[in-house]
Parts: structure tokens; C-alpha cells; sequence
């Protein structure tokens, strides 16, 4: 085997723990940043958040929760750009939001982005 064909290999495999990582990451910074006030199971709601199993894709305010009348009316759909606006500055997007908590670290909010996404 030529060095340079042993170093791609090595390159290749040294990128899947980060793989990993990533989404432990995500894991790990929901349970630290969020899980507080969301669950990502329908069957144990919050009385702080609503869920956010599926939120990719779901349009605002279209669950079972007593949203702000900001939110109700923002007329956004949650995908991975949304959510990311949103965490970065929630009443900077949704001026009158009841989301207190920003996460204005891009890193953590791409790891949780990226875990809400697989929870489905």
C-alpha cells in the first residue's frame, strides 16, 4: 500500500468518530440547554415547551401547546435554518416569543439543529 493511499484511509477513518461526536453532542447539549422545558416524547409534554419530536419540517404553533400569540402568528415552518435563527436569538426572529433561552455558541447550535432533525 502506497503512503498516500494509507494516509487518505486514515484521514477517512479518523472523520467517522467525529461523525459520532456530533451526535452525541446533540444529545448531550438538548439534555443540558433544552430538555428543561421540551420533551421529545408527545406522551410526556411540558408545561414550559412543547415537544419537538418532528419539529423539522412542522410549521410553528401547530401542536398541542399554549403558544405566545407572536409565535401562533409567525407564519415560519421549523427547518434546520429556521431553528437555527431561532436558537441564535428567539426574540430577535420572534419579537414577543416566550423562549427565553438563546444558544448563541453555532457549533452547539448545529449539534442540536442536527439531533432535532433525526427525532422524528
Amino acid at each position: 500500500m502506497t503512503k498516500c493511499v494509507l494516509a487518505a484511509m486514515l484521514v477517512g477513518l479518523a472523520a467517522l468518530p467525529t461523525v459520532a461526536k456530533a451526535a452525541a453532542d446533540g444529545e448531550a447539549l438538548f439534555r443540558q440547554r433544552c430538555q428543561m422545558c421540551h420533551s421529545l416524547d408527545p406522551a410526556k409534554p411540558t408545561a414550559m415547551g412543547p415537544t419537538l419530536r418532528g419539529v423539522v419540517g412542522r410549521r410553528a404553533a401547530a401542536t398541542a401547546f399554549a403558544y405566545s400569540e407572536a409565535l401562533a402568528k409567525s407564519r415560519l415552518v421549523w427547518n434546520r435554518a429556521t431553528i437555527d435563527r431561532y436558537l441564535a436569538a428567539p426574540t430577535r426572529l420572534v419579537p414577543g416569543t416566550r423562549m427565553p433561552v438563546a444558544v448563541p455558541d453555532a457549533a452547539q447550535r448545529a449539534a442540536i439543529v442536527a439531533y432535532l432533525a433525526r427525532r422524528r
